[in-house]
C-alpha cells in the first residue's frame, strides 16, 4: 500500500492484484477500481504501469504491452490516441467511477457456449481459430452431413443432440463416424450448422473413442432437390395462372357472333336496317355477309334491297347533322346575347364606380372606403375589358365567315361550282345508268327463274292443258319483254343525253391534251379495249395524283375518239373502252 505522504509500500500490492485479475478473467461486465483497496500516486510511473499491465490495459500516457487477450481488455481502446473510443475520455483514478465498456459492435462474432446434454457434452472450439468451412448451399437443402462423430456415438445420442435444432425426419448413420440428418424445414439446417466445430464428449470418459470434433456441412440430397423443384414448378404455375387472369381481365371483349345467311335472317336484317336504333348492328352483319361471299345470282335482289336501305340511311344522317349544326348556331347566338347582357351590366357597374370617385361623393368617404372603392373599380374595369375583347373576337369571326361567303360568290368560284355541279350531275347519271343495267340483269335472272318454275309447274300440274300453260308463259314473256324494252329505251335516251353533254365539252388544259395522247396510244396497242381500272393503273405510273374518275370523265367527253362497250352477262358484265378515232377516218 502507499500512504498519504506518497511513500511506497509494494509488499502488499501483489496480494490485491490477483483478486482483480480473477474478476477480469471471469468475464465481468465492468472492472471497478476502488480507492479503498488501491491508493497510490501516479507520480511513480513504474508502479502505475505494473498495476495496469496486470489488469491487461495500457495506462493513459504511458507506453506498455498488453498482457492478456483482447477478449478480456476493454474494447475500443486505441493506444495511439491515448483515449478510449466509444466513450468520453476519463481519468481512471477518479474516486467512485468504474471503467464500463461500451456495448459490443454488431459485427463481433457470437460467443459459443458449452452445451450440456443427457448423454454427452459439447465444447466450443477455440475462438482464435478460424470458423469451420462449408460448401455452397444446394437449393432446397434440408439435409446436413455430420462428420467427426465419436466411434461410440449411437443414433439415440445423435438424435438427442440435433433434435434441439428442429424436427428430424431421418438419420442415416455410417460405420465410418459420420451420418446424414434430414430435417423437416430448411431453416433448421442453419441451426445445425451452428454446431460445426464443437468437440463432442460422451459422458465424462476421456477415451478417444468417446470424443470427436464435429464437422457439420450442407448435403446434397435427391429428395430435397425434388421437393425444391416441385415448389418451383408450383410457383411457376401460380405465376402463369396469375398472368393469365390479368391478361383475361385486360383483354378487350370479343365481338358478337355473326349469324349465317339465310332468307329468313335476310328478311329480319332488312327490317333492322330500317330501324335507326338497330342500324349499327345490322350494317355490321350486312358487311360480314358481303365479305363472306354470300351474294349470288339468287340472293342478289335481297342484297340490293338491303344496300338500298343502307343508302337511304345517309339522308337521315345528313338531317341529323343539319339539326346539330342548327343547335350549335342557336347556342352561339344565345351565348353572344348573354355575353352582351353581361357586358352591359359591367358597364353600369363601372359607371357607378366612376360616379363615386367624383368630388361630390368622394369627399364624404373615409380613407379605407376610398381605397376599397378604387380597388373594386380597377377590378371591374379589367373584367369589362376582357369581356369586351371576347365579344369583339366573336364578331370578327362572324365577319370573316361572311367575307368568305362573299368571296365564294366571285365569278371564278361560280365557274368552279358550275363545273363541279356538272361533274356531279354526270356522275349521278352514270350511277343511275349502271343501276338500270343492273335492274335489267336482275329482270333477266327473274325470267330464267320463272322459266324454271313454269317447267316445274308443267310437271306437277297435270290438270292444266298445254295450251293454257303456253298462253300463260307467252303473256308473262310479253310483259317482261315490254319492261325490258322500256328500260332499253330509257338507257338509250340517257346515253344520248350524256353524249350530247359530253360533246359540248372540249379540252380545257394542256394536261388533258397530254392525257388524251397517252390514252390513245395505250388503247391503240390494245385493240380489244381495256377497262378503266387497267387504264388507271397504267396512268398512275406517270401521274400518281390522277384518279380513275378523272380518266373516265375525260373519255366520256370525247365520244368520237373513245367508245365504251359492255361484254359478258350478269356477274361477268364488264365495261371496256376502245379507240374509235380511226374508224371515222376509214369510213370517210
Amino acid at each position: 500500500m502507499v500512504d498519504a505522504g506518497g511513500v511506497e509500500n509494494i509488499t502488499q500490492l501483489p496480494q490485491e492484484l490477483p483478486q482483480m485479475m480473477a474478476a477480469a478473467a471471469d468475464g465481468l461486465g465492468s472492472i471497478a477500481i476502488d480507492t479503498t483497496q488501491l491508493n497510490m500516486s501516479v507520480t511513480d510511473p513504474t508502479a502505475w504501469a505494473t498495476a495496469m499491465n496486470n489488469l491487461g490495459m495500457v495506462p493513459v500516457g504511458l507506453p506498455g504491452q498488453q498482457l492478456v487477450s483482447d477478449s478480456i481488455c476493454v474494447p475500443g481502446f486505441d493506444p495511439s490516441l491515448n483515449m478510449m473510443t466509444g466513450i468520453t475520455p476519463i481519468n481512471p483514478m477518479i474516486p467512485g467511477l468504474g471503467l464500463v465498456p461500451p456495448p459490443p459492435p454488431t459485427e463481433v462474432a457470437v460467443v459459443k457456449e458449452i452445451i450440456h446434454c443427457k448423454s454427452c457434452t459439447l465444447f466450443p472450439q477455440n475462438p482464435n481459430l478460424p470458423p469451420p468451412s462449408t460448401r455452397e448451399r444446394p437449393p432446397g437443402c434440408k439435409t446436413v452431413f455430420v462428420g467427426g462423430l465419436p466411434e461410440n456415438a449411437t443414433e439415440e445420442i445423435i438424435q438427442e443432440v440435433f433434435e434441439q435444432c428442429g424436427d428430424i425426419t431421418a438419420i442415416r448413420k455410417s460405420k465410418k463416424n459420420f451420418c446424414h440428418i434430414r430435417f423437416a424445414e430448411e431453416f433448421m439446417v442453419d441451426k445445425a450448422i451452428y454446431l460445426s466445430g464443437y468437440r463432442m464428449r460422451l459422458g465424462s470418459s476421456t477415451d478417444k473413442k468417446d470424443s470427436g470434433r464435429l464437422h457439420v456441412d450442407f448435403a446434397q440430397a435427391r429428395d430435397d432437390f425434388y421437393e425444391w423443384e416441385c415448389k418451383q414448378r408450383m410457383r411457376a404455375r401460380e405465376e402463369r395462372h396469375r398472368r393469365k387472369l390479368e391478361e383475361d381481365r385486360l383483354r378487350p371483349p370479343s365481338p358478337p357472333a355473326i349469324m349465317h345467311y339465310s332468307e329468313h335472317e335476310a328478311a329480319l336484317l332488312a327490317e333492322k336496317l330500317k330501324d335507326d336504333s338497330k342500324f349499327s348492328e345490322a350494317i355490321t352483319v350486312l358487311l360480314s355477309w358481303i365479305e363472306r361471299g354470300e351474294v349470288n345470282r339468287r340472293s342478289a335482289n335481297q342484297f340490293y334491297s338491303m344496300v338500298q336501305s343502307a343508302n337511304s340511311h345517309v339522308r337521315r344522317l345528313m338531317n341529323e347533322k343539319a339539326t346539330h349544326e342548327q343547335e350549335m348556331e342557336e347556342a352561339k347566338e344565345n351565348f353572344k346575347n348573354a355575353l352582351t347582357g353581361i357586358l352591359t351590366q359591367f358597364e353600369q357597374i363601372v359607371a357607378v364606380f366612376n360616379a363615386s370617385t367624383r368630388q361630390k361623393a368622394w369627399d364624404h368617404f373615409s380613407k379605407a372606403q376610398r381605397k376599397n372603392i378604387d380597388i373594386w373599380r380597377k377590378h371591374s374595369e379589367e373584367l369589362r375589358n376582357a369581356q369586351s375583347e371576347q365579344l369583339m373576337g366573336i364578331r370578327r369571326e362572324e365577319e370573316m365567315e361572311m367575307s368568305d361567303d362573299e368571296n365564294c360568290d366571285s365569278p371564278t368560284k361560280k365557274m368552279r361550282v358550275d363545273e363541279s355541279a356538272l361533274a356531279a350531275q354526270a356522275y349521278a347519271l352514270k350511277e343511275e345508268n349502271d343501276s338500270l343495267r343492273w335492274q335489267l340483269d336482275a329482270y333477266r335472272n327473274e325470267v330464267e327463274l320463272l322459266k324454271q318454275e313454269k317447267e316445274q309447274l308443267f310437271r306437277t300440274e297435270e290438270n292444266l292443258t298445254k295450251d293454257q300453260q303456253l298462253q300463260f308463259l307467252q303473256q308473262t314473256m310479253q310483259g317482261m319483254q315490254q319492261e325490258i324494252n322500256v328500260l332499253t329505251v330509257a338507257l338509250v335516251n340517257q346515253d344520248r343525253e350524256n353524249n350530247i353533254e359530253k360533246r359540248s365539252q372540249g379540252l380545257k388544259s394542256e394536261k388533258e391534251a397530254l392525257l388524251i395522247g397517252i390514252i390513245s396510244t395505250f388503247l391503240h396497242v390494245h385493240p380489244f379495249g381495256a377497262n378503266i381500272e387497267y387504264l388507271w393503273s397504267y396512268m398512275q405510273q406517270l401521274d400518281s395524283k390522277i384518279s380513275a374518275n378523272e380518266i373516265e370523265m375525260l373519255l366520256m367527253r370525247l365520244p368520237r375518239m373513245f367508245k365504251q362497250e359492255f361484254t359478258g352477262v350478269g356477274a361477268t358484265l364488264e365495261k371496256r373502252w376502245k379507240l374509235c378515232a380511226f374508224e371515222g377516218i376509214k369510213t370517210t
